[in-house]
């Protein structure tokens, strides 16, 4: 189960996940049930209102974790009760703060989300706050994203792109793999509608306001000036620097009515993703996230790659909207088996060595998995129901 920084929906993914019998370094995956619940509009509200740059209680971030846990529980009980069994629940949890100091190094990450009352209602195992072990070895905790897209992409040059509220990146490359949190893919454009229309609209729908606007070509600038942009990969980042006071910081009171700003801002978007998969090598550009479905960033995006292909993540077997699920199914599958992520991947956050992701709740081994702790996996295949 995953939540991200749109903290637009809960997307799952039932996933039964097995060994090949023949080639024990491929791991099949039969997806079962694939959804998305929606966050209750209180709670989503409650939510938004509390990242930064606002400021929040210790009163307030525990009923948010209570009430984060209760709904992530219900969504569980929901797909197990339709679909069920399982032998364990991975849960994301909701990312309310990515803590990287100045100099760029990481230091913190805090998700949401009670697991134990997921565990409680579920009578299932959880695995739960998936980014602290790499935090622990220096690693940014983030993207988790290519522990799966190297899985999914094997050895072809391949770009696996992800837009949500930030937009991340693995290039798989001849030289190895990179990734990284490129910028704010839609967080910028979402705060923009949300502060001009006080809540009622949360996203440029369909991309309206970005195609009927004109991009402001120095106010652009302005923001592509960003240090962030210069450093390399690996880097994270989230709502906390790309929060809804971030352009004003950047350009001050630039004036801008809402159509000019929004297609400013998909403008800038789509040139901190271009900007790093031009060059790279890569043959084609897998995505997924909500960003997808905009066809202004998308198009932009699709424009500045060319000749490179930008395709949904179908081309590599696997439904938009069940990506990032299945990635938590994946690490649930490597952790319950004591496994660190495949070998390609050392270093790729920036860890100094490799980790057995998230915490156990209740703290017993999970029973019902096959188990082979010593064929490498080298290559994931998605079964459709």
């Amino acid at each position: 189960m995953m939540s991200g920084t749109s903290v637009d929906a809960i997307d799952t993914a039932l996933v039964d996940l097995r060994r090949d019998a023949t080639d024990p370094s491929l791991l099949r995956a039969r997806l079962l049930d694939v959804g998305e619940h929606p966050w209750p509009a209180s709670v989503r509200a409650d939510l938004l209102d509390v990242l930064p740059p606002a400021s929040s209680d210790v009163a307030t971030w525990t009923r948010l974790h209570v009430a984060v846990g209760e709904r992530f529980a219900e969504v569980a009980v929901d797909v197990l009760s339709r679909h069920g069994p399982a032998d364990l629940v991975v849960s994301h949890g909701q990312t309310v703060y990515h803590w990287v100091a100045g100099d760029g190094v990481p230091r913190g990450s805090l998700q949401i989300g009670d697991a134990a009352r997921i565990a409680a209602v579920t009578r299932v195992p959880v695995l739960y706050d998936v980014r602290a072990a790499d935090l622990a070895r220096g690693g940014h905790g983030a993207p988790l994203a290519p522990i799966l897209d190297v899985l999914l992409a094997g050895d072809e040059p391949t770009a696996v792109l992800n837009l949500g509220g930030i937009a991340n990146l693995t290039l798989i490359t001849e030289d190895g793999v990179l990734a990284g949190d490129l910028g704010p893919a839609n967080a910028l454009i979402d705060a923009a509608v949300r502060e001009a229309s006080d809540g009622a609209q949360d996203c440029d729908r369909d991309g309206r306001l970005a195609a009927a606007g004109t991009v402001d070509s120095a106010v652009l600038e302005r923001l592509l000036a960003d240090p962030y942009f210069s450093r390399g990969l690996p880097r994270s980042t989230g709502r906390e620097y790309f929060d809804r006071d971030y352009v004003r910081r950047r350009v001050g009171e630039h004036g801008l009515d809402l159509a000019d700003l929004v297609a400013t801002l998909t403008e800038f978007s789509a040139r901190t993703v271009a900007d790093q998969i031009r060059g790279s090598g890569v043959r084609r550009v897998i995505g997924s996230g909500g960003g997808m479905d905009n066809p202004s960033l998308r198009g932009r995006i699709g424009e500045m790659i060319a000749p490179i292909a930008l395709l949904d993540s179908d081309a590599v077997g696997v439904p938009p909207a069940a990506k990032e699920a299945l990635l938590m199914a994946v690490i649930g599958y490597l952790s319950a088996h004591g496994l660190t992520p495949p070998d390609r991947l050392r270093g790729v956050t920036g860890s100094r060595e490799p980790s057995i992701l998230g915490s156990l709740t209740p703290p017993v081994p999970v029973t019902g998995l096959d188990a082979d702790r010593v064929t490498p996996l080298r290559r994931l295949q998605v079964e459709l129901p």
